[in-house]
């Protein structure tokens, strides 16, 4: 599950051209942290699950890999 979410927040990421800081900034938390999801060294919270989906516009379950469609 580590695998998908950080490559599937770096993508929605990019998608958006967006910096890590920006994305970090938006959901109420240090880029070091957000740095730590996109690596893979630590997952988020279910609260920052939810941000991260609200903020790309995704599901959870899409960011977790339970589904395919965003």
């Amino acid at each position: 599950m580590e695998i998908l979410v950080r490559e599937r927040l770096r993508e929605l990421r990019k998608e958006e051209c967006e910096t890590q800081v920006q994305v970090a900034t938006d959901i109420g938390i240090f880029e070091q942290q957000y740095q730590k999801y996109e690596r893979g060294a630590s997952l988020p919270n279910l609260e920052n699950l939810w941000k991260l989906a609200d903020h790309f516009g995704v599901s959870v379950d899409y960011l977790i890999g339970r589904s395919e469609e965003r």
